[in-house]
């Protein structure tokens, strides 16, 4: 696949998504963010990626939806039926919510790599993400009430299932910037970092670590984690059981027992 607005590499099992619109500051415009999910799309199928890492090129990690593609959704005012008009805007929401979508359903686990500015659509992107790492420097902020909108991407849905409700309200309401500590001790970020460079070492740790498991282990625990986020407790047991009466007796379990007996570690299939 050829990419235009991001890097993709992959080694070592870990692919490393990198927004690349660093003159925008990584605003995504409408070809951006069907090439993104696009890219997850297919790194999902792949199987020589085991967990991916997103981050951004350039002074900011992303900067949300390029304002070119809001101006063109003031532009369907011309649109002289207001119900044509209405359905046209809702087309493009959807398309975009489906866009980040395709990061919370890759069946490989995302780890954010957050430096200075996570703004608007950012926030909905790192949402969906399994796990968020940023800087000292980060900031992350709900920019869409300063712009006079309900921020409509994801960030009002699955951020109060990653901090408390009142925080996640605290910051759509007012637009304020959370700094990358305060992010740590909300439970947003794993873990923060003194610089960039830190930051990418650390989190490329903690990726070979979940690449070096079983593959299938690693995406049904993804599966399973999604599904008890919306789920009650017995539902997703229920689901658990179901699962693994399908998924337990796998090659990678035979891989372990015998690694084990033969005290070495375990060489999985991708």
């Amino acid at each position: 696949m050829n990419y235009n607005h991001f890097k993709v590499e992959i080694e070592n099992k870990i692919a490393h998504v990198v927004f690349n619109r660093p003159e925008k500051a990584n605003a995504l415009h409408m070809e951006a963010w069907k090439e993104m999910k696009t890219t997850f799309d297919k790194l999902s199928q792949s199987d020589h990626v085991r967990v991916i890492i997103l981050s951004g090129e350039g002074k900011h990690f992303c900067a949300g939806i390029d304002l070119e593609l809001l101006m063109s959704v003031g532009a369907l005012k011309d649109v002289s039926c207001s119900g044509k008009r209405s359905e046209k805007v809702r087309e493009l929401i959807l398309t975009l919510q489906e866009c980040i979508t395709a990061i919370e359903k890759c069946s490989k686990p995302v780890l954010a790599a957050i430096h200075s500015g996570c703004i608007g659509g950012g926030v909905d992107i790192v949402s969906a993400c399994d796990m968020r790492y940023c800087t000292e420097d980060a900031y992350f902020t709900i920019k869409e009430i300063d712009l006079g909108m309900v921020a409509d991407l994801g960030t009002l849905q699955r951020l109060p299932k990653i901090i408390s409700p009142g925080m996640a309200a605290e910051l759509a309401y007012t637009g304020r910037k959370m700094t990358g500590k305060e992010a740590l001790n909300t439970g947003l970020v794993n873990h923060c970092y003194a610089s960039k460079e830190k930051m990418m070492e650390g989190v490329m740790h903690i990726a070979r670590a979940i690449a070096a498991k079983s593959p299938i282990s690693i995406r049904g625990t993804k599966e399973v984690l999604r599904y008890t986020r919306d789920h009650s407790v017995d539902d997703a047991l229920n689901y658990m059981s179901t699962w693994n009466a399908a998924m337990l007796l796998s090659n990678d379990l035979l891989e372990t027992f015998n690694a084990t007996m033969e005290k070495r570690e375990p060489k999985y299939e991708d």
